[in-house]
């Protein structure tokens, strides 16, 4: 049974302006967390597929968990929404508006979270997340933007072809950090643009970033391209980046 203190969640809904998305906005939802204080800081887990990560994922009741529990110091969680049918366009690296959706991450999104709320500023103070494409841009964000992200969590990356050559011309990657898993299960995934064995891409693009001397939690487990799986996997994920208080 779930504890109810897990359940009593507080999250903000906001919305941005953005001169970089088409539509000009896009919605926000944030996770303060137990004992929120505006005079302290916070390090901060930035999710893509904002509402999925808390619908299905249920990363607002398992950070209450981590933070009562189990001593993990407490963090906000940023959700950015998506509009299911502009995904793949915004996700991957070749899309249509891919190129403005992570200037308007990078450029917007991150200072009006910092304005707005106690956030740290530190780049090893900044989580990315995601699953699947989420995990893709994620990755793109850190390799455009390594002033500001260092750290990504990766549950079921889509690393296509083009985001594996992208890896594969960096040089020096040695600050860069990821936590990576694939289920076993997802080797004839089928997709808008294919069919993908994710284990494959996964396993090569870990050997690719870890030749460029990035650091790599990397696990494969039983398990299909579902929420279900993933879930399982978001609280070895986040304590991974955050730290263990005394």
């Amino acid at each position: 049974m779930t504890d109810d203190r897990y359940l009593k969640r507080t999250i903000v809904k906001e919305v941005i302006s953005s001169r970089y998305l088409p539509e000009g906005t896009r919605e926000l939802r944030v996770y303060l967390p137990p004992g929120y204080n505006e005079l302290l800081s916070y390090p901060v887990v930035y999710c893509q597929d904002g509402e999925d990560f808390f619908n299905f994922g249920r990363i607002a009741t398992i950070a209450n968990q981590l933070i009562l529990d189990e001593g993990v110091e407490p963090f906000l969680i940023v959700g950015v929404d998506v509009d299911k049918k502009k995904r793949s366009a915004e996700y991957t690296p070749d899309g249509q508006l891919f190129a403005g959706y992570t200037a308007f991450f990078a450029e917007e999104l991150i200072s009006f979270i910092e304005n707005k709320y106690p956030a740290r500023r530190e780049a090893d103070q900044r989580i990315l997340a995601g699953d699947s494409l989420g995990g893709t841009v994620s990755l793109h964000l850190a390799l455009a933007y390594p002033e500001l992200f260092r750290q990504v969590i990766s549950l079921s990356g889509a690393f296509y072809l083009r985001s594996r050559s992208l890896a594969s011309q960096e040089t020096d990657l040695s600050k860069l950090e990821l936590y990576m898993i694939v289920g076993l299960q997802e080797t004839n995934y089928e997709t808008d643009t294919g069919v993908y064995d994710f284990v494959d891409i996964n396993r090569e693009m870990k050997s690719i970033l870890e030749q460029k001397g990035a650091r790599i939690h990397y696990g494969e487990h039983e398990g299909r391209h579902v929420w279900g799986f993933w879930q399982k996997f978001i609280p070895a994920a986040l304590k991974t980046f955050l730290q263990i208080e005394a």
